[in-house]
């Protein structure tokens, strides 16, 4: 695996655990991470890990904005890999 390949696990991951740690503030009434910083960590490539932990977790899955720009981020992130992945 190389660095670029790393870097989308590792991103993914992260954004995994950030869906997952907002859900379980939200249940608990208490400070919230910020959707801009759900949807930045998204946009440079965790899409995946979102959509994976909205699903799981049942978050942010009636938010239109989520459920219409998640998927486009993802497929907005894919395509970022394959063009870098070519490059590098």
């Amino acid at each position: 695996m190389n660095y670029l390949s790393y870097y989308f696990v590792a991103i993914n991951v992260i954004n995994f655990f950030l869906f997952t740690i907002d859900k379980q503030k939200a249940k608990r009434k208490q400070w919230r991470i910020p959707e801009s910083l759900l949807f930045l960590t998204s946009l440079v490539g965790g899409s995946l890990g979102g959509i994976l932990s909205m699903n799981i977790m049942k978050h942010k899955t009636r938010k239109t904005s989520f459920k219409v720009g998640m998927p486009i981020l993802m497929i907005v992130n894919f395509l970022c890999y394959l063009y870098l992945s070519k490059l590098l």
